[in-house]
């Protein structure tokens, strides 16, 4: 369980962040950002609560199954993706310099390769696993 406790904190408070930083979406900025940058933001928040379930689901699994070592990658690929991906969008949304967005793509491949760390992972689980 300690090995796992850093990556399941940082899922939770990323959890908490996404459900904040949604609802200031909502609420704080509906009628300070244009509707393409509330877009943004939007699509920031979405990953950000896809990506902090996921590294949740990997804190757990790695719990399960500290012997298959790819587990805990996966999460900690798919944090790094919400920091560039999630985090450049939405200092993008507020700030209006388009140019971080050259940053988002970066982050598209953490996720893409948490991912697919993780389904490696799974395919490396005991063959006893149901």
């Amino acid at each position: 369980m300690t090995q796992s406790r850093p990556l399941l904190l940082c899922a939770a408070v990323s959890g908490f962040a996404t459900v904040a930083l949604g609802a200031f979406g909502a609420h704080g900025l509906r009628d300070l950002l244009s509707s393409d940058m509330l877009a943004v933001w939007q699509t920031a928040v979405q990953y950000q609560g896809l990506h902090s379930l996921a590294m949740l689901l990997t804190g757990l699994l790695a719990n399960q199954w500290p012997d298959v070592r790819a587990i805990r990658p996966a999460g900690w690929l798919m944090l790094l993706g919400t920091l560039l991906f999630s985090g450049s969008l939405y200092l993008m949304a507020v700030s209006g310099i388009r140019g971080l967005g050259i940053i988002t793509p970066f982050g598209g491949v953490a996720f893409l390769a948490g991912w697919a760390t993780l389904a490696y992972a799974i395919y490396r689980l005991p063959r006893s696993v149901p």
